[in-house]
């Protein structure tokens, strides 16, 4: 694990390297085991380690016999063994015993399709003198960040943000970010610099234009190609094929963890990780004093039945303190409000250990939420919820997790949309109609922010309903949520987190599952629940839902009041010149008064407010 970056002359002339130090100084969170460079011609690279495989041996750059060939790797391959066993039977000869050092041997035989026989989590940037060809590449599910800018005749690339030039904000990003509470890929906050999306290459030739091509894109399989078989024997290839991806993600030479919730997804992974393990297993576990939100009790089971080495955190709300760092450990605007613990859980679990296991992909890939039932239900009720609607509209407002009110409301204004328009309703945080009372006019993007979700689902038309709505949240909400949350809050405390459930061997199978394996009725998850019974005390199976989330429906309406109405002041908001005053001020009094669960909005306005005064003090001081 590390953080890469680098830059490229576009032209071909040699490369002004002065720039690459600071990149790299700006990644040291990420990598401070080691450090190291190249420049060759038009093309500096530079990576900072995180030293889990090979620790005496894999400093980065790593380069072929003859090193005309170098690479800078951010994560891990889990299937390097094989390949250089592989590329040794070719005659290829090694120096180190690291994975990195596949790469480049790999390379020699495949050209830039090399990444297609990678099993693992990546973001890689290569550098060929001999062809003078430069290659960026990210994993086929975007389990690693990569981010690149055109600026001066350069490209320039990093893990993070934080390490390129900045610019303007993106005004299209801006309106996603308050559609989605994320940026969504390619967009970044800042216009002109993008995310490289999952499962591409960004490929450089001597003085021609980067190219983008798309290398690997799970995908669910047609309707007509869904897995068929008996439920216990597919359970049973379920449950093997997970651990398989486990005995892969603990390969280390460093201890592994496990970062437990108290659901089916990271219980099950610290039960195989256990079984796995020679030695004992470290887990992680965070908990909140608002009783519909702790789930120690859950996780301790687990740890219990597998005599793990249990850490636990009590969390109160002190986001006063923490979302400042937060704001600073995401780079752009981020409100994914279980960003907060499952920051904390990294900070806890990198007390004790390099690398953790963390459960993402399993709701998307298995059918872990409720919007999936809501999907399947709401074609045959919708008529119903139209006239029900007024009377849920009146329910009081609950500062529960996931209260019935909550999701209610959403359910019934909802309904009678289309199906991938109702699917993001159920989840959005500022409509249209809101974001264009929130906005300044000269402040609103010209993109629709829905245009990503309608593109990614017209490529997976003649596959299930269900599995094609599945894979919509796979492909955004994972990749630019869920997956972005993990990977900042692990690496601002040097921790590798790793996610097995988004391996090709169970990615493969999940997305070959019919509907009624992943929801039927009000049962989700169910092939998943089956497989892994014989694991999991019965609570952990059959219990609701669970994560990292936080009561932030219930601070926002306590202790958090006057942390809130601080950032969110007028002054402050005007001063900004993004958002109607006004109206900031009429959500939070909405929110404190009970009237509506406004949390993920108000979230949302805090981290951007957070974020850009610290974007701004940072400006200033270099300025200065």
């Amino acid at each position: 694990m590390c953080g890469i970056c680098g830059l490229l002359a576009l032209d071909g002339s040699a490369v002004d390297a002065t720039p690459l130090g600071e990149m790299s100084e700006t990644l040291r969170h990420r990598g401070p085991d080691s450090e190291g460079s190249v420049v060759d011609g038009p093309v500096a690279l530079a990576a900072r380690r995180l030293s889990i495989i090979d620790l005496e041996g894999g400093d980065q750059p790593i380069g072929n016999e003859d090193g005309s060939i170098q690479v800078v790797q951010n994560g891990e391959i889990y299937n390097y063994r094989e390949l250089r066993a592989g590329l040794e039977r070719a005659g290829h000869r090694f120096s180190t015993q690291s994975d990195t050092e596949v790469l480049v041997h790999l390379y020699e035989e495949h050209g830039p399709t090399f990444v297609r026989e990678l099993r693992g989590m990546f973001a890689i940037a290569l550098w060929d003198a001999r062809t003078r060809c430069l290659v960026l590449a990210r994993d086929r599910f975007g389990i690693k960040p990569l981010y690149y800018r055109t600026e001066r005749g350069h490209l320039w690339f990093a893990s993070e943000l934080k390490a390129l030039p900045t610019g303007e904000i993106d005004l299209d990003a801006l309106e996603a970010f308050l559609a989605f509470n994320s940026i969504p890929s390619p967009l970044s906050i800042w216009s002109g610099t993008k995310k490289l999306p999952a499962g591409h290459v960004l490929v450089w030739e001597a003085k021609g234009e980067p190219r983008l091509e798309r290398f690997a894109r799970p995908a669910p399989v047609r309707a007509d190609e869904v897995r068929s078989g008996e439920e216990p024997e597919l359970a049973e290839e379920l449950r093997a094929r997970l651990r398989d991806s486990v005995r892969a993600h603990l390969v280390a030479d460093v201890p592994v963890g496990v970062l437990l919730s108290g659901g089916i997804d990271s219980g099950a992974l610290a039960a195989l990780a256990a079984l796995e393990s020679s030695e004992r297993v470290q887990t992680f576990s965070i908990g909140f004093e608002e009783g519909s939100f702790d789930e120690l009790a859950h996780a301790r089971k687990v740890a219990d039945r597998y005599g793990t080495d249990h850490h636990e955190l009590l969390v109160r709300p002190d986001a006063a303190e923490l979302l400042p760092r937060l704001a600073a450990a995401f780079d752009e605007p981020f409100a994914d409000s279980s960003a907060l613990p499952t920051y904390l859980v990294s900070e806890l679990a990198s007390q004790h250990v390099k690398v953790a296991l963390s459960g993402e992909g399993g709701d998307e890939l298995f059918g872990g939420y409720y919007t999936y039932v809501a999907d399947l239900l709401a074609s045959r009720v919708a008529p119903v919820a139209g006239v029900l609607r007024p009377l849920v509209e009146a329910l009081p407002s609950s500062s529960g997790k996931a209260s019935f009110d909550y999701r209610a409301k959403r359910f019934v204004r909802a309904a009678h949309l289309p199906p991938l328009e109702r699917h993001h309703a159920w989840k959005e945080i500022f409509s249209p109609a809101a974001r264009a009372e929130l906005l300044r006019p000269d402040r609103r993007g010209a993109a629709d922010p829905l245009d990503v979700y309608h593109a990614r689902y017209a490529e997976t038309e003649g596959a299930d309903h269900l599995a094609r709505l599945q894979d919509v949240d796979l492909g955004i909400y994972l990749v630019d949520d869920l997956l972005v949350k993990t990977d900042r809050a692990s690496m601002a405390h040097s921790l590798e987190a790793r996610v097995p459930y988004l391996d090709e061997v169970v990615a493969a199978f999940a997305l070959a599952l019919p509907a009624k394996l992943k929801v039927r009725g009000l049962a989700k998850k169910r092939l998943l629940r089956k497989a892994v019974a014989p694991l999991l005390p019965r609570s952990v199976v059959y219990g609701k839902k669970r994560g990292f989330s936080i009561p932030a429906a219930a601070w926002l309406r306590g202790p958090l009041v006057p942390f809130a109405r601080e950032v969110l002041a007028p002054e402050r908001v005007r001063a900004q010149g993004y958002f109607r005053p006004e109206t900031v001020s009429r959500l939070l009094d909405d929110h404190i008064g009970g009237r509506e669960d406004l949390s993920r909005q108000l979230w949302g306005l805090l981290t951007f407010t957070l974020w850009y005064d610290h974007v701004s003090a940072q400006k200033t001081a270099v300025a200065a």
